[in-house]
């Protein structure tokens, strides 16, 4: 984690307006809210946008399979040591197949002889898109197997989930208290 408190303190219960406790309610269905929602709510707005773009990049209109976007995900987070993005993503990654193995080889990165080719293609290609904002040639090719959506949802995801890793680590978001903070991420 970049920041041991909050810059910007999640909403509590109380300090919810009826809009914001209506949104929150409507999304979260009596589940839990976590912080990062407690927390964008600060401006409404923004979120309902946020909520919006966020909910295609997590949804089946995302033509990368529920895996291969979870990897793109977790390196992505893994890369601009998100410490929240990457606990959240590690909880949601094995509840759509990842083994612990393959998380532990997504912080490795693509020369991990734990992956197929398509896999250290797809590591490989975020980690030149948050180093440079560009998939090589190389990378580009190496994505063949991909469709042209499924190349462009993974430039979109990435592009997604590093702007909530700059939100989540400039304003402080702490892990909610069912998530543990990945050693590799402290500090």
């Amino acid at each position: 984690m970049r920041l041991n408190k909050p810059r910007i303190a999640p909403l509590t219960d109380a300090e919810m307006d009826p809009d914001q406790k209506a949104e929150l309610t409507k999304t979260f269905q009596g589940r839990p809210v976590y912080n990062i929602f407690r927390t964008l709510s600060r401006a409404p707005k923004a979120y309902k946008s946020f909520m919006r773009w966020g909910g295609y990049i997590l949804s089946d209109h995302n033509s990368l399979a529920p895996r291969e976007r979870e990897i793109v995900i977790l390196r992505t987070g893994f890369n601009w040591k998100s410490g929240y993005e990457w606990a959240q993503h590690v909880r949601i990654g094995k509840e759509v197949g990842l083994t612990d193995v393959e998380i532990e080889a997504i912080k490795e990165g693509p020369l991990s002889p734990d992956w197929k080719p398509i896999d250290s293609a797809m590591i490989r290609a975020v980690d030149e898109l948050t180093s440079d904002a560009f998939i090589s040639e190389r990378t580009w090719g190496e994505l063949s197997e991909l469709t042209e959506k499924q190349r462009m949802d993974l430039v979109m995801t990435v592009g997604q989930y590093t702007q909530v890793s700059m939100m989540l680590n400039s304003f402080g978001v702490q892990l909610d208290d069912d998530l543990e903070l990945d050693p590799d991420l402290k500090g």
